[in-house]
């Protein structure tokens, strides 16, 4: 017998060889895609990453001997610089963080709202009304923009129709006041308290912090729920269609009513989606720049400028190079900062020992009596 035993092959000898053959034909197919992200993508992020730290004018090549090492400078500038630099990019966050704070929920909000009503099977004519939703999102932002600078001028057709319940509309994008300042106006507040008007952050007052967003960035704030919704109301029909309608029916059996069985069974399990939904819109809104571009390019008052335009025209317009990298890069620790937090805050939890014994309750009826012997003639 031992001599008709062989040696044992070694593992995965025989297939290592067509790993190794698969692994290859895996790079060679995907070598021309990484070429051109590695040429057009990774380097010139490695050479923003570079002017940020460097003194470079936007003349000649930015690796030229003439071109210095200037360190942390350019993000002193933009952060604790204490000049224009400072409270422009102080304004530009303020401005952002109110849009984001405002865009992300509602735009959320709505889509997931159309998605559940245009996912519903009694209604006739989805395929139209899914269109009708979706289709401004795949309208060009410029012409979305424009369309809206002519919808909320003075004599616009928000203005009249405003004008139909006796309102006197705003001239909108020429309006910098603050809307939260605004509605403390309205009640008598026209000044803030000390503490908050004589302190500061990137020289901007916490009072001008609180002030909201202005007139102007409010209407970029209903474009952008606007033209959102669509694109995030598909996610949340493709979500909605994975869910089996048993358990809406074990939901429905339970004597669970219609908002108990959203909140309670659909919701919970759209998590996924939900995430996907505000991780792409917090991105995107604080890299907002085309309609800025197109609409204000920052005005009135700088009330609507962001970071991705004053980095733009920082190094475009200012000529002001390493800041205008150096801004962008501090938006780009800003979007991971936070992403990471919202999947933190969004991550899946154990079940808690205390709610583990009440499933156990309730799982645990009044046992059956046992039959009695012999039985019943």
């Amino acid at each position: 017998m031992s001599a008709l035993t062989t040696a044992p092959r070694r593992a995965g000898s025989p297939s290592s060889g067509i790993r190794r053959g698969e692994a290859a034909a895996g790079w060679l197919f995907t070598a021309p895609v990484l070429v051109i992200l590695g040429v057009f993508l990774l380097v010139p992020v490695l050479m923003a990453l570079w002017v940020s730290f460097s003194d470079w004018t936007g003349r000649g090549s930015p690796f030229s001997s003439n071109v210095n090492f200037v360190g942390v400078d350019n993000y002193a500038a933009v952060t604790t610089g204490g000049g224009l630099a400072e409270r422009d990019f102080g304004t530009a966050l303020r401005n952002n963080a109110w849009y984001v704070l405002l865009v992300v929920p509602l735009q959320t909000a709505l889509s997931l709202f159309l998605a559940v009503l245009v996912n519903r099977a009694i209604l006739r004519g989805r395929g139209f009304f899914r269109t009708a939703f979706y289709f401004p999102s795949v309208t060009s932002s410029v012409a979305i923009t424009v369309l809206w600078l002519f919808l909320f001028s003075a004599s616009g057709a928000v203005n009249e129709v405003l004008s139909w319940l006796g309102i006197n509309g705003p001239n909108w994008f020429s309006d910098p006041s603050g809307v939260v300042h605004n509605l403390l106006g309205a009640v008598g507040i026209t000044s803030g308290p000390a503490f908050l008007t004589g302190n500061t952050m990137l020289g901007v007052s916490w009072w001008d912090w609180l002030a909201g967003p202005s007139v102007a960035m409010s209407a970029f704030i209903l474009m952008a729920v606007f033209t959102t919704s669509g694109t995030f109301m598909l996610l949340f029909i493709a979500g909605l269609q994975n869910i089996g309608g048993d358990v809406q029916e074990a939901a429905m059996m339970d004597g669970a009513t219609g908002w108990q069985r959203f909140w309670r069974v659909t919701l919970p399990q759209l998590k996924p989606v939900l995430f996907t939904v505000l991780t792409l819109g917090l991105i995107g809104t604080w890299q907002v720049f085309d309609q800025i571009y197109t609409g204000t390019q920052g005005g009135p008052g700088k009330t609507t400028l962001t970071p991705a335009y004053l980095s733009y025209s920082s190094a475009f317009l200012s000529q002001q190079w390493g800041q205008g990298a150096a801004i962008a890069f501090v938006l780009f620790v800003i979007i991971v900062a936070l992403t990471i937090l919202q999947r933190f805050v969004l991550r899946d939890r154990p079940v808690s020992r205390r709610r583990i014994r009440q499933y156990e309750v309730r799982g645990s009826g009044p046992k059956p009596a046992p039959a009695a012997k012999g039985g019943t003639r």
